[in-house]
């Protein structure tokens, strides 16, 4: 497991090109973070999902992830960007862009799979310091 500081991944997610986005929804509990910094970033709106799919110990609980929330915002001709921080089989984004009925929403992650990666050289399990 390795440990990333705060201040090294604000400065990589500082440096990361992204295109405009109107509203960045972050996947709590884990995207809450990385998403409030990019929507900082991009002066983008920020809404937060919360989807439970896997527990502490980072095992899937469930055979398909859960939304455990609502999201009543009319998202309709937005430019949507779907952040969390870690995707291993990319299902809980995709329940994220089933649920919003968004097929066309970009994603984000810290490290492994999505339309954009922040730490596409890091394969092992990350230390967050909001863990």
């Amino acid at each position: 497991m390795i440990t990333l500081g705060f201040g090294e991944i604000s400065e990589r997610i500082r440096l990361f090109e992204l295109p405009n986005y109107d509203i960045v929804v972050g996947i709590r509990e884990g995207g809450i973070v990385p998403a409030s910094l990019i929507a900082y970033k991009l002066s983008a709106e920020l809404i937060t999902l919360k989807i439970n799919y896997r527990n502490n110990d980072n095992r899937p609980i469930y055979e398909v992830p859960k939304i455990l929330s609502e999201i009543n915002e009319n998202l309709e001709g937005k430019k949507i960007l779907i952040v969390d921080d870690v995707s291993v089989t990319g299902k809980t984004l995709q329940t994220a862009k089933s649920y919003l009925n968004l097929p066309q929403a970009d994603t984000l992650v810290l490290k492994g799979k999505a339309d954009y990666v922040i730490f596409p050289e890091i394969g092992a399990c990350v230390n967050w310091p909001w863990k």
